[in-house]
């Protein structure tokens, strides 16, 4: 099903940007342009990714580095 019908941007497409770490809807603009013309579809995708979907999100919630993975590799 689309989300966004000016891109043609399926909600599988917006599921797969979040599993590769999208956390927000300006996140999956960049990644595909869903979003960035007529803006009906922010609202879906605000819905699609929901609450907890981003894996470094509790990181954030904690206080912690989201780059927290870099941090220690350095």
């Amino acid at each position: 099903m689309y989300v966004c019908s000016c891109f043609q941007v399926t909600e599988a497409q917006v599921q797969e940007h979040a599993g590769g770490g999208a956390c927000t809807p300006r996140q999956i603009a960049s990644a595909c342009k869903a979003g960035t013309d007529c803006g009906s579809c922010v609202r879906r995708i605000q819905a699609i990714l929901g609450r907890g979907n981003c894996p470094r999100r509790d990181l954030v919630e904690e206080g912690a580095s989201v780059f927290a993975e870099l941090d220690e590799a350095a």
